[in-house]
């Protein structure tokens, strides 16, 4: 069950509701009433209600020259008490002070949603001595070296990388993906993942105040604080309306007074229509969805630069995709070594050996291939790589270069040998070998499509997407092949892109509206900047990938990005909806307070219970499917 937390505030409302009810008490009980009793209880409302609410307005005005809305609550109070009505105006500050209340709470539970992956961290570690033996230490003990011994069922105390073992780590808490993640030597872990089955030796790679979870807090609690235009726009609009509302409770008491009704009268209606007329219900529209949204999208692996990014993404027709890594899985295999002398092993050897200062996705392939043969590096000195080209090296012979058709130009390399101009008639990725302007042989690439690309490239069309494109450095007949199985249209395939070129297509979109572009966040850092939306894919432990882009998939799960469009435009649509609904309400409280001599406690229960409204109208966002993994 879980502990009501009493907070000052929560203290004081709890306070204004006993002042009334002392204060009730004393009006109806017993039947002739009680006097004192009902002046002690509206005397505490006051000072509970009141008191902080003027100092903390008026502390506003002073320091930041701020006009805060709430000045208005307790002017109308004391307009109301000025006039004979303090107990309507008990009731006003009664009611705005439980309603303040219980929005400071809900968007503190906004607030701390994303923070309550801290309670998943392991407070311990088995760290691994070297001579042996184990220690149990304290978890923010841990350096980065320092080997920890992972046991089934444990969480992982820090970022780090598998030394030994073997096994299926649960990541959902990182990255919301249900399924569990197959692990070997040399690939990633993240802190508060569960490893399932296996023993693992993992070196610590970060230390827990920079794990991927501490730069999850720190991203969101960033991007709470950035401001997303609607809100900007309601605490500009805000700002000014108070003021005008202020200059028009005065003006109407002047009209009211001018127009035959004594000063009691004119006062108490010029004190309903500051009520009827405060813009609470619109000031906190856009941040209680955005708030709710931000949180709810960071559990389900998906995090937003703030609240400006949501609302971009929500107007996002035109998507544009990076392919290998993106919406491929990135993973190439070797299907075919053709060596020119014969000597297959040799070839791939040295190929492997240049190959071996990428980072590439088919440099790891041939690096895949190269072990599953059995076979050492030759070693290579002196590796440049060239973008979109290929890599350049030097072995004890001479000089060396892997690349496309496009570095064997640069290298003045002909390619004329049959074998090889068969090679590249085909839909694989070919690579080729030299030295100098002599092609020693060539090996074919291929990628696979991710399987929840489809899905979530229909997905979005099926959301109002209008375009859907796809970029690659890669061949047109490899591209073609990748594009035909995900649905995209021939003229939307640009094949053979250097990074410039990206950029200069992203330009040319962006002339047809709001373009997002979705690639790593490394190699596309120029392409992701150029968008109106940069999103990072597979971006759980890349530092470059969370800074370069306005929002990070945490998975490799395309689906996610379908979400999280989803999930912007629903957040749209809520702030659409509390915005229409506060000056809705405010309209019809207006005209009532000027028209219809409606009573002040009346426009009280309006005014708060629709501010009310709009904050628990945004929280629904908490609960969005987003969050939720989906089990595949």
């Amino acid at each position: 069950m879980k502990r009501i937390s009493f907070d000052l505030p929560t203290c004081l409302s709890l306070a204004t509701v006993l002042g009334l009810l002392l204060a009730a008490a004393g009006t109806w009980w017993p039947p002739a009433g009680h006097p004192s009793l009902k002046c002690a209880g509206i005397a505490l409302v006051f000072l509970a209600g009141g008191v902080p609410t003027a100092w903390s307005a008026l502390s506003s005005l002073y320091r930041q020259r701020v006009l805060d809305i709430d000045l208005l609550m307790v002017t109308a109070a004391v307009a109301a008490a000025a006039v004979g009505a303090a107990l309507e105006g008990a009731v006003l500050l009664t009611l705005f002070s439980i309603s303040t209340t219980l929005e400071h709470r809900a968007l503190g539970r906004a607030r701390r949603a994303i923070e309550a992956l801290m309670a998943l961290r392991p407070e311990t570690a088995l760290r691994k001595a070297p001579d042996g033996s184990v220690v149990d230490i304290p978890a923010p003990e841990l350096a980065v070296g320092d080997v920890v011994i992972l046991r089934p069922g444990a969480r992982v105390p820090a970022d780090g990388v598998i030394a030994h073992g073997r096994g299926g780590v649960d990541e959902a808490n990182i990255t919301g993906e249900s399924m569990p993640v197959s692990k070997e030597p040399g690939e990633q872990v993240f802190e508060a993942t569960i490893n399932l089955d296996g023993v693992l030796e993992v070196v610590v790679s970060h230390t827990v105040a920079d794990s991927t979870i501490a730069r999850m807090i720190r991203l969101v609690t960033e991007a709470q604080e950035a401001r997303a235009p609607s809100e900007r726009f309601s605490a500009w609009f805000g700002q000014r309306y108070t003021v005008a509302v202020i200059i028009g409770a005065a003006l109407a008491f002047l009209a009211f007074y001018l127009l035959g009704r004594d000063w009691e009268q004119a006062l108490y209606r010029a004190a309903t229509l500051l009520v009827a007329a405060s813009p609470c219900a619109i000031v906190i529209s856009a941040p209680a969805a955005i708030l709710s949204a931000l949180s709810a999208a960071a559990r389900g692996g998906v995090l937003f630069k703030g609240g400006g990014a949501i609302e971009t993404l929500a107007a996002v027709r035109i998507f544009a995709f990076d392919k290998t890594g993106t919406l491929t899985t990135g993973r190439a295999a070797v299907n075919q070594v053709v060596a020119r002398d014969g000597d297959e092993d040799g070839f791939l050897s040295l190929l492997a050996g240049l190959e071996a200062h990428s980072e590439h996705h088919i440099a790891a392939a041939i690096l895949r291939e190269t072990k599953a043969r059995g076979l050492k590096n030759v070693a290579v000195m002196d590796v440049n790589a060239h973008p979109s080209a290929g890599i350049t090296g030097r072995d004890s012979i001479g000089q060396l270069w892997a690349g496309n058709t496009r570095m064997a130009s640069a290298m003045g390399a002909a390619i004329d040998d049959p074998a090889l101009t068969q090679l590249a008639e085909g839909a694989q990725t070919v690579v080729y070998l030299g030295r100098g302007p002599t092609v020693l042989g060539a090996v074919t690439v291929a990628d696979e499509a991710r399987g929840t690309s489809a899905p979530a490239l229909r997905a979005l069309r099926d959301s109002g997407v209008r375009r859907i494109v796809m970029l690659t450095g890669d061949r047109r007949p490899v591209a073609l092949r990748i594009g035909a199985g995900l649905g995209v249209a021939p003229e939307d395939i640009h094949a053979g892109m250097l990074p410039q070129d990206k950029v200069e297509t992203i330009a040319q979109l962006t002339r047809d509206g709001a373009v997002a572009f979705v690639g790593d966040g490394v190699n596309d850092a120029a392409a992701l900047a150029r968008a109106d939306v940069g999103v990072a894919m597979g971006a759980a432990g890349s530092d470059v990938a969370l800074q370069a882009a306005d929002v990070a998939l945490l998975s490799e799960n395309m689906q996610k990005l379908a979400e999280a469009h989803r999930l912007a435009r629903r957040t749209v649509a809520i702030i659409r909806q509390n915005f229409i609904f506060a000056i809705g309400a405010m309209l019809v409280l207006v005209t009532g307070s000027l028209f219809f001599n409606l009573p002040l406690p009346l426009a009280v229960i309006g005014h708060e219970g629709g501010t009310v409204l709009v904050v628990l109208n945004g929280l629904r966002l908490l609960s969005d499917r987003i969050r939720t993994p989906d089990p595949r």
